[in-house]
């Protein structure tokens, strides 16, 4: 369809949706390039040797590698024998949710920012950094497929400030490329059993996954003292307590119990769990989620960051 002057309702509807999205983007845009900014100067790229057109670098010819992966125009410099390795083109997709939910918008006096303000930045941080490196990004909850380069990340940036608050607290379960990456950022308090239920749908499809929990301090620490009433974000019914603090240590057990089983289930998939508090520097959740992406570190029980 061409939009022409004979349509100017269109039109209206168009501009307003984009001073919508230049209101909210900027802030958003720019905090995340800041924090993947002072990541990248850490990191290196997530290309590995293997298949590929782009000279990587020689290395001395082992028993194992057959005489036609012999370079004898540069082994006849030397008493070696050297093998020409190519540069693996690793432009895997790697898929990005965010949770969305009403749980996610909590924030106490604790942090400076909510939930879903880390959840966002780290997002937009995750796919600069990835798309900086040659990746291909998409959000899992679009129907765009994967793409690069600098468009890539403003249209994912749009979606995420266009994006309606869901009632969802997990992803839906939607086919993927085989051998695609995933990193889901969340507060991820749903039942452990449910979160299994979603890592081993994507792994049974040779996807290796990434989950980020971000929590505020106040939901870690339970900081408050005397009576207390919390209200549910999702449905859930108000809760009143005479000696919050009574119940401290109980709560931080249970708490503990479900990371435990979250990281238990990652780690038989041989997936990554991370955790991140509001209160913490987002470079630091993003330099190990980034590692962990590139295969740099090795799965974990359970890597606060």
């Amino acid at each position: 369809m061409v939009l022409g002057r004979s349509q100017p309702g269109v039109w209206t509807s168009y501009r307003e949706q984009a001073e919508t999205i230049a209101a909210s983007l900027p802030p958003l845009l720019v905090e995340a390039e800041r924090v993947a900014a002072t990541v990248a100067q850490g990191v290196h790229g997530r290309r590995k040797v293997g298949v590929g057109e782009t000279f990587w670098e020689y290395r001395h010819h082992r028993a194992q590698d057959p005489m036609t992966a012999i370079d004898w125009r540069q082994s006849a410099k030397s008493d070696n024998l050297y093998v020409r390795e190519n540069e693996w083109e690793a432009a895997e997709s790697v898929w990005i949710w965010r949770d969305n939910s009403p749980s996610m918008r909590y924030g106490s006096e604790f942090a400076s920012v909510t939930k879903l303000d880390r959840a966002t930045v780290l997002s937009l941080a995750c796919a600069s950094l990835l798309i900086r490196g040659g990746e291909r990004i998409a959000r899992l909850e679009a129907n765009d497929p994967p793409a690069a380069g600098k468009s890539a990340l403003r249209r994912y940036a749009a979606d995420l400030v266009n994006e309606t608050t869901s009632g969802q607290s997990l992803p839906s379960l939607i086919p993927l490329p085989r051998f695609a990456q995933v990193v889901m950022i969340s507060d991820f308090l749903t039942p452990a059993a449910d979160i299994e239920i979603v890592m081993r749908f994507y792994a049974s499809g040779g996807i290796k996954g990434h989950l980020v929990q971000i929590l505020d301090p106040a939901e870690e620490d339970l900081p408050f003292e005397g009576r207390a009433r919390f209200e549910g974000m999702e449905g859930e019914s108000d809760l009143t307590f005479d000696r919050i603090e009574a119940l401290r240590d109980q709560y931080r057990g249970r708490l503990h119990e479900h990371r435990s089983a979250i990281a238990a289930a990652a780690q038989r998939l041989g997936w990554s769990f991370m955790t991140h508090r509001t209160d913490k520097p987002p470079q630091t959740a993003l330099l190990a989620l980034y590692a962990s992406l590139s295969g740099e570190i090795a799965n974990t029980t359970w890597n606060r960051v």
